[in-house]
Parts: C-alpha cells; structure tokens; sequence
C-alpha cells in the first residue's frame, strides 16, 4: 500500500479497520435520480466474521462494492485503516483492491483455460506479499486439483479455488457475494466451513453478503438492510457451526 495508508494504518491501532460513516449512494438513470443507499453507518472490526443480509435490491453489493473500492459514495466517507477511500486517486484504489481486499463471487470468475494452479497464480503475481499458490491449494484441499481446468472441477471445487486465489494475495479483508448461492446444501455448507476456518484461523476479516439470512448463524453480527438503510444490527454471541446450519 501507498505510505499514506501504512501511516494511517498504524495511527489507527486498535480503531476499526474499516467504517462506512454517512454513507449514501445515488445512481442517476437518464432524468432520474436512484437512492440506493441512505445513511449507511457501519463499523467493520479486524478479524471479525461479519454477515450483510436483506432481499435483492436491499443495497447489499453497493456496500460491497464501496467496501471493495469498486466504486465512491455519492455522499459520506469510506475509511479504511483511517484513510478516506472516497478521496483516493483512481491508482490507490487499484492497489487497495490489489494488496488489501481479496473478492470471493457466486459464480467463481475462473479463467476457463487455466489450471486451478494457474489461476491462482495470476492473483499472486499482483500482489507485494502473496502466499504460495501450493500453500493455498493445500488450505482449500485441493492440492490433487492443481492440474485441474474449472470444466474439470465440480461447482463446489472451483468455488474452493475462488476462494483460494482470493486468499492467495494475502489479504487483510475477504469480501464474498453470495459465495453459496449457486451451490447444493451439502457442498455450501463445506464452502461455508472454510470461510469461518480463514477467518478463525488465518483472522482473515471476512464479510459474506447474502439473501438467506441462516447463513448469518456462522457470523459474528448480523447487520440487516432493506431498501438501502440498516434496519438492525445485532451481534451473535454463540454462532452456530457450518455444519449446523440449516437452509
């Protein structure tokens, strides 16, 4: 990262790693204004397991995006490790995303022609202090499918390698879209068991955005939208196993 954000960093020891403060985010389709998000106030805390649940259409992938420095708040501030990602030029965003957030998607984004090895290496090669690509393969258990193209490999297989070359930049923050939505019961609830392992674990802070609130037992706290606002926040003092969740 730039010195500003190293600086900021450890001038804000022990601060929230990331906190959405006043944030509103309006698109504008021709003549007509959208609000997508009004107010959003939101603390994410370093190593925690973090759940954004609500119905499409709720704002959650505006958050996410914002969180991810995909896009700028229309009004309020991002600020992660106290450095404003609203004020941060188009190339600090770029090595934000790079070194900082690793991104998990419902639908994987392999590259069809590379082997799981493969694509695991193309993150690693963006990054300033990756983790070795054999490492990571072991951590997802799939070090007999390295030499695997994703035809090659079940949904839930290649969501493993989704999630490993997220993991493989090193990342200080693991952000997941609906990372089950496109999985059966059985192999979500193993994807959903290694997102809590990285982050028990490795204190990865992971935040899963989803619309089915019992994938929200496995967090930490639960923060539910509707129509672009917080409408409650609750911690989970007991989260349940993956293993036992339900859906």
């Amino acid at each position: 990262m730039t010195d500003e954000f190293a600086a900021a960093s450890a001038a804000k020891n022990g601060q929230p790693l990331l906190r959405m403060d006043g944030v509103g985010r309006t698109f504008q389709m021709g003549e007509v204004a959208v609000v997508v998000l009004t107010n959003i106030t939101l603390d994410i805390r370093r190593g925690e397991f973090l759940a954004l649940v609500g119905p499409s259409g709720s704002g959650k992938t505006t958050i996410l995006n914002l969180i991810g420095g995909m896009d700028r708040p229309s009004v309020g501030s991002v600020l992660y490790k106290g450095r404003n990602l609203a004020d941060a030029s188009d190339r600090e965003l770029t090595r934000y995303r790079r070194e900082e957030v690793g991104f998990v998607f419902q639908f994987y984004n392999l590259v069809p022609n590379l082997t799981a090895r493969e694509n695991i290496l193309v993150s690693t090669e963006i990054a300033s202090a990756p983790r070795d690509a054999d490492e990571v393969l072991r951590l997802v258990g799939l070090e007999d499918r390295a030499e695997h193209f994703p035809a090659q490999l079940s949904g839930g297989e290649q969501q493993r390698v989704s999630i490993a070359r997220a993991v493989a930049k090193n990342p200080e923050l693991l952000l997941c879209d609906e990372p089950t939505g496109a999985l059966d019961f059985k192999t979500g609830k193993r994807v959903l068991r290694l997102l809590v392992d990285l982050n028990r674990q490795l204190g990865k802070t992971v935040v899963v955005i989803t619309h089915n609130a019992a994938l929200a037992e496995v967090a930490d706290r639960v923060v539910h939208l509707r129509s672009g606002e917080i409408s409650s926040m609750e911690e989970n003092q007991n989260p349940v196993a993956p293993e036992e969740v339900v859906w």
